[in-house]
């Protein structure tokens, strides 16, 4: 998409929350992300310096037209790229096109609560905190959360006839 055309269709983007796809000939998806304000979020991809990248370059050359998606807040954008991301398995996304998904913070429901990072809900009554657009921050706030509560970080079984009969296994 060339900058005059993307000009004549910047306003009719809106200043809320969703997600866009950049598709290019023959209906193929190139590009899925998100953003919490759609017209600045897609404004960006055209704006040329010294720090665009030549994938972002041929990523706006290649695309044809652009769709969006509003959706409610942040966090329903979060959950609606990754979705479509992994259905349609667009060329210019490298992250989320594997089977991963966005890191949760999982507080299981034992005796002596564990809390770890995990991308995996269980339905087993513990609760999940997330999802979270950044691994290596869940990782740091566990840490904290470590340094400061003493959280057990074992996998021992816990419960209370193990704990009587003193075999942890």
């Amino acid at each position: 998409m060339d900058l005059e055309t993307f000009k004549s269709f910047q306003p009719t983007l809106p200043n809320e929350p969703g997600i866009y796809k950049f598709i290019g000939e023959e209906d193929k998806m190139l590009y899925v992300g998100k953003a919490k304000n759609l017209r600045s979020r897609v404004s960006s991809y055209f704006i040329q310096n010294k720090l665009t990248s030549s994938r972002l370059l041929l990523l706006t050359r290649k695309a044809v037209r652009i769709e969006y998606t509003i959706v409610k807040n942040e966090y329903d954008a979060l959950l609606l790229e990754n979705q479509l991301i992994k259905q349609l398995k667009p060329r210019y996304n490298i992250l989320l096109r594997d089977d991963k998904t966005y890191p949760y913070i999982c507080i299981k429901k034992e005796p002596f609560p564990r809390i770890f990072l995990t991308r995996r809900k269980i339905e087993d009554g513990s609760e999940y905190l997330g999802p979270y657009p950044s691994v290596a921050r869940v990782r740091m706030v566990l840490e904290q959360l470590r340094l400061i509560f003493h959280i057990r970080t074992c996998k021992l079984n816990l419960n209370e006839k193990s704990i009587q009969d003193k075999k942890f296994v």
